[in-house]
Parts: C-alpha cells; sequence; structure tokens
C-alpha cells in the first residue's frame, strides 16, 4: 500500500474493474487446495516452484515475459474440474475486489482452457452467474463476463466456441456482455480474426481484445480499424512508444483502455512503474482505467495498482476524481448504474476535499 497522504482516498474511492481475467486470481493457496480436492498432478517433480504454495509465491515475482507467465496460469487452469471450484474462484475474488471498494467489474474467462479439459460451457458460465448473484447480494457490486478467446489456438477452435456462446443464448439474455480475445499476442495480428469479430458485430454483440501489450501500435490500429473493436486491452506500447496520431484517435473516439501497470512492469512490457504513460493519457484526453489482470500472479490487486501510480505521480484528487469518473463512463453497465457509480464517486470526492 502506498505511504501518501492521499492514501485513505484511494482506498475509498468507488472503483470500476474492467480488464481481470477470474483465472488470473487464482491464489496459490486456493490452486493447491483445488488441486487436492480434485486430484490433480502439479509439475512438483520437475518444477520446484509446485513444492508450496509460498514457493510458488515466489516464482511469480520473477516471470521473463508474457509467455513465461502463460506457462504457469494454464497450470493453474487444471485445477479448476467442476461448477463448486469455478464459483469459488470468482466469488473469492469478488470478495477481494469489494474489500478494495471495486462497485462494478466486468471480468474476463478463457473458456476455450476448461472445454479442451472436458468441462462443459454450461458448467462454467452458470457457476460464475452463481459467484455474480452472490456478488450482488452480499457486497451490492454488479459485475459482467467477458468471454474471451485464444489467440495461440486455431481459429476454428474460437468460431466453434463462439458460435455455441451464441446458440446458447448466453450473449442474447445478457450473461455475456461481450467478446475478448487474449493470451499470446505475437505473432498473431488482429487481422487473423477479422470473420469472428465481423459475425459478432453482426449478431450485436460487444466487442473487445488484447492489443498493445507485446505487439506493435499497428496491432491497436488494426483493431480498430479491420475488428472494429469498441475497447482496447492494454495498449502500453502504443502510448510508450509515442503514437501521437493513434493516441488523438482513442481520445477523440472516447474509446476505453483498460491498462494494467503492475502487469506491465512484472511482464517486462515497461521497465517500471514511473515509465507508465499516465500523464500523456490524462493530458490527451484518452478514457482509460486501472486494472488488476492476473492479479494473483502479478501481486497486486486493483487498489495496489492505484498506489503504485500514486507513489510514483503524486496525482491530486481531481486527477483521480477523472479516472475514475472515465472508468465509469467508459463501462458496459446501464446509464442508470452509471449514474449512481458517478454520484457514489462525487460523495467521496466531496467528503475528502471538506
Amino acid at each position: 500500500m502506498c505511504n501518501t497522504s492521499l492514501h485513505p482516498f484511494l482506498a475509498a474511492l468507488p472503483k470500476a474493474e474492467h480488464h481481470m481475467h477470474l483465472e488470473g486470481s487464482l491464489e496459490p493457496e486456493l490452486l493447491f487446495q483445488l488441486a487436492a480436492k480434485n486430484n490433480v498432478t502439479l509439475p512438483s517433480s520437475t518444477d520446484p516452484a509446485f513444492a508450496s504454495a509460498e514457493s510458488l509465491h515466489q516464482r511469480y515475482e520473477t516471470f521473463q515475459n508474457l509467455d513465461d507467465f502463460l506457462g504457469y496460469y494454464y497450470i493453474g487452469m487444471s485445477v479448476l474440474v467442476d461448477g463448486s471450484d469455478f464459483e469459488a474462484l470468482a466469488y473469492a475474488y469478488f470478495t477481494k475486489a469489494a474489500s478494495q471498494n471495486v462497485r462494478h467489474a466486468e471480468v474476463f474467462f478463457d473458456p476455450q482452457a476448461h472445454t479442451s479439459r472436458g468441462v462443459e460451457l454450461s458448467t462454467i458460465v452458470e457457476s460464475f452467474k452463481r459467484a455474480q448473484a452472490r456478488a450482488e447480494t452480499d457486497f451490492g457490486m454488479t459485475t459482467q463476463l467477458i468471454m474471451c478467446l485464444l489467440r495461440h489456438l486455431p481459429l476454428s477452435g474460437a468460431v466453434e466456441t463462439f458460435t455455441q456462446a451464441k446458440d446458447d443464448g448466453y450473449f442474447a439474455d445478457g450473461t455475456l456482455a461481450a467478446m475478448g480475445m487474449d493470451s499470446s499476442e505475437v505473432p498473431f495480428p488482429p487481422p487473423m480474426w477479422k470473420d469472428l469479430y465481423d459475425a459478432a458485430k453482426e449478431s450485436g454483440i460487444r466487442r473487445t481484445i488484447h492489443a498493445g501489450e507485446e505487439g506493435p501500435p499497428l496491432y491497436v490500429s488494426q483493431a480498430l480499424d479491420v475488428l472494429d473493436v469498441e475497447r482496447i486491452d492494454h495498449g502500453v506500447r502504443a502510448l510508450t512508444e509515442g503514437d501521437d496520431i493513434l493516441i488523438s484517435r482513442l481520445a477523440s473516439a472516447n474509446t476505453l483502455l483498460t491498462m494494467c501497470p503492475i502487469s506491465n512492469v512484472k511482464l517486462n512490457c515497461i521497465p517500471s512503474i514511473a515509465l507508465f504513460p499516465l500523464r500523456k493519457l490524462i493530458a490527451a484526453g484518452v478514457r482509460f482505467s486501472i486494472n488488476s489482470d492476473d492479479p494473483a500472479y502479478f501481486g497486486g490487486y486493483i487498489l495496489e495498482n492505484y498506489c503504485a501510480l500514486q507513489e510514483s505521480f503524486d496525482l491530486g484528487v481531481r486527477d483521480w476524481e477523472k479516472i475514475a469518473k472515465g472508468s465509469i463512463m467508459g463501462s458496459w453497465c446501464t446509464e442508470e448504474r452509471k449514474t449512481q457509480l458517478l454520484m457514489e464517486i462525487e460523495d467521496v470526492v466531496n467528503e475528502h476535499i471538506s
């Protein structure tokens, strides 16, 4: 946590999270618990990191790049077997997020990583829905699910999963709020997925994609031009490499960037928090949100990300008010919910100022 005078304000500030992978909130303690419950053998004989939850925490401190992280990420997913596992995973995240005053969360999940192991899509989705209902009852938190497809797998598998979710009515009834795409970014440029994104657009389904984390600014432009996405997840390289035309375009279109500073440092996308393009975002008028990405692996939930930025940039209350309100305005919740959350932010800001 930050030691600045603004920490109580940051803790109290109502937050919206838009870039958090539910599988990425699988803490080592729960991972080992579920592995024992489901008789899943972890690779402790070949990787000493799996000797204990403590050693796994330590290994998570030394990721070299995105693919290094993803290797552990997919091993972790293997312990999620039945509906109670998925519900426990999601509810644990919602509980932690609520403790940091997340009031609205739009969270990712990777169905292909589970259906490929024999888990039914309905098991995954219905279990997450139960956790969402509990979070709304227990914490007053609104949540939405974004189904992400995996770039490193063949297009046919992504199309099959998308089609199944669509045919099952999960998009039409609002169970799934949007479609996204994640996993290894290079060398899988956005145009590879044009037909899939066209199909989603034709069905009136919201669309987002991870772009510009490891890939060049061109990937962000292609995501906007070729895939016609409504949101960009990451985009840090496009901003740090100084593509001013693209930055102006994002600002003028009010395209939400979902930024993950601690994750960007942990995966060596940027050398330090101090090089995160925070002031450039604010000065250019880009709408963005600050998020935790895969908090169990990167050692920071949403408040830790807020604090890391505050320690490096020493922002004022009005800066954070602008960031918080921009994240609400970029959300996919109802206009009524947005109005409510904006009022909550104003109440906290006014109380702190007074």
